[in-house]
């Protein structure tokens, strides 16, 4: 699998080519629904081209809770299709991106006086098993439970429940998405911001989102700065909380919610496993878990309303009730807000069905059309390939010439490359070989083979290697530092002050692979800092 040349230092002279050409489908939105549309419309043969206004994943795809699960919490709700479909694909991506998604076991106290109560609980998990076709063994007894989840309030405590579920890197998901689809002739451009929809009528139909057909958008690239009219056949809302925005008046009302979460260091929350536990103040589900050498510990559920093109950002009220779930869940480790190394937040696009509490909202994905545009919105992280497969399915009625098998096939096809570390007689630390072959796929060979001396070590408190700095910086569209520091890699929320203590070393790798001047790169740090601050940071560090 080649790199795609637009995304190397420079190549960006060639997205006005791209922009200039006719597609079949323009995919508006770089999150994991655009990017899982445009892999599935490019292995069918569609050409299509995404663009996003800011970088990949930049929004609730860079933000989400990490994990790739099967819904068991919306059994309660009723939504058995949905879960159904969650498990399903949760267990296509275990199979078909190991290294990049991986299994991840939860652990769930039995309190005397919790809901919900044991017996509920096991019911739910059969039917979860019985929609996996599997079958295991769940309830342990106090004492065993303690060994497999130490450190967890032991007052009242019955036994414990056990299940399998499974975790992401959500960010390195859209990036391998997306390297595939461009090996399958797809094209993805970040920084590109569509500014209105081309219709049937120029300008006065433009005005009217009801009248004319639409045969493209009027693009405007932020690194160059010009304005571009790309035309397509077909052209996909897949923005998410944002589709408002482009769709005009929807036929379904968003209700975008904000999911925080705070990160600390393993050492402080170590974790063999996921602990799920109900928030003592309203039964709220709350989890904490291991992940890329950090704990994570989430999320809220709450009514964003604030500006969408304003970062979310972690209130003070979220944080208090989420150190409350830790205090009350791990007693003996005496948790407070010193111990948090970053926060996050993301906004999710569900459908507002008019539930008084947004946590009893659905996560069903919607689509809904006009001539020419496709919306879709809703959805989670896991059920994407699913949602891309729906999306085809309704296109398919406006692309009369094209007609294509929409059955599902392998999510990412099988890196050619030979074991990693065998085949190019590498150093690399343990399971790093998988891990490297889960995000990069084909590319895994040729990102370890461009590390110079040290380059495949840990950089400290992670799980990256410095090399895949080198590579993002080299073939990864980054157009500035906050995409190499929080979406390429993560190290902006597994580093204290977002990482700045390896920043030289970042800058002595990636400056020369980027292009940028010294003033380019001090302008790069201090806003990517000052973002730190105001965005991935406790709310009293923002003063």
């Amino acid at each position: 699998m080649t790199p795609a040349p637009h995304w190397a230092p420079g190549g960006r002279t060639q997205a006005a080519d791209l922009l200039a050409r006719e597609w079949d489908l323009l995919v508006v939105g770089g999150g994991i629904t655009g990017a899982g549309i445009l892999l599935e419309a490019a292995r069918r043969g569609l050409r299509a081209l995404l663009v996003e206004q800011r970088d990949f994943a930049w929004g609730t795809s860079s933000r989400s809770s990490k994990l790739v699960h099967g819904g068991l919490r919306y059994l309660k709700e009723g939504q058995f299709a949905l879960t159904r479909e969650s498990v399903h694909e949760r267990d296509a991506l275990l199979r078909d991106a190991p290294g990049l998604v991986e299994p991840q076991s939860f652990a769930f106290g039995d309190y005397e006086g919790r809901k919900p109560g044991r017996r509920a609980f096991l019911l739910g998990l059969a039917i979860y098993d019985r929609m996996a076709g599997q079958r295991a063994r769940h309830y342990f007894s106090a004492q065993e439970f303690l060994a497999m989840a130490p450190h967890i309030r032991t007052d009242g405590l019955q036994g414990g429940i056990c299940y399998q579920d499974a975790k992401t890197d959500d960010a390195r998901l859209v990036m391998r998405v997306l390297h595939e689809a461009q090996a399958h002739g797809g094209a993805a451009l970040n920084y590109c911001a569509v500014q209105s929809l081309v219709r049937d009528g120029g300008e006065a139909a433009a005005a009217d989102a009801q009248a004319g057909r639409v045969r493209g958008a009027v693009v405007r690239c932020a690194v160059s700065g010009n304005t571009h009219q790309v035309r397509a056949k077909l052209v996909v809302n897949a923005t998410g909380a944002w589709a408002d925005r482009l769709h005009g008046k929807a036929a379904a009302r968003l209700r975008p919610l904000r999911g925080s979460h705070l990160v600390l260091p393993a050492w402080r929350l170590p974790l063999a496993q996921a602990i799920s536990l109900m928030h003592p103040r309203d039964g709220r589900p709350v989890f904490a878990f291991p992940w890329e050498g950090v704990a994570i510990v989430g999320t809220t559920d709450v009514d964003h309303r604030s500006d969408l093109q304003q970062e979310a950002a972690i209130t003070q009220e979220e944080t208090d009730y989420l150190m409350e779930a830790l205090r009350d869940q791990f007693p003996t480790l005496s948790l407070n807000e010193d111990d948090v190394l970053a926060t996050y937040a993301g906004v999710r696009p569900v459908i507002d069905t008019g539930k008084a509490d947004p946590s009893k909202e659905a996560r069903d994905h919607v689509l809904w059309q006009q001539e020419g545009l496709l919306t879709v919105t809703g959805g989670k992280l896991t059920t994407f390939r699913a949602i891309a497969l729906d999306v085809l399915r309704h296109a398919a009625a406006q692309l009369p010439h094209w007609q294509a098998d929409l059955g599902q096939c392998a999510i990412f096809a099988p890196a050619p490359e030979p074991a990693l570390a065998a085949s190019r007689g590498l150093c690399l630390a343990h399971g790093q070989a998988r891990r490297l072959q889960g995000r990069y796929g084909a590319q895994a060979a040729a990102l370890a083979g461009a590390a110079q001396e040290g380059e495949l070590e840990e950089i400290p408190g992670t799980e990256t290697l410095w090399v895949q700095l080198r590579w993002a910086a080299r073939h990864e569209s980054v157009q500035h530092l906050e995409d190499l520091m929080l979406r390429r890699s993560r190290l902006g929320i597994q580093l204290a002050h977002g990482g700045a203590a390896v920043l030289a070393r970042v800058r002595a790798i990636c400056q020369p692979e980027l292009g940028w001047n010294d003033q380019r790169w001090a302008a790069e740090e201090a806003a990517y800092l000052a973002l730190c601050r105001s965005n991935y940071s406790l709310p009293k560090a923002r003063a």
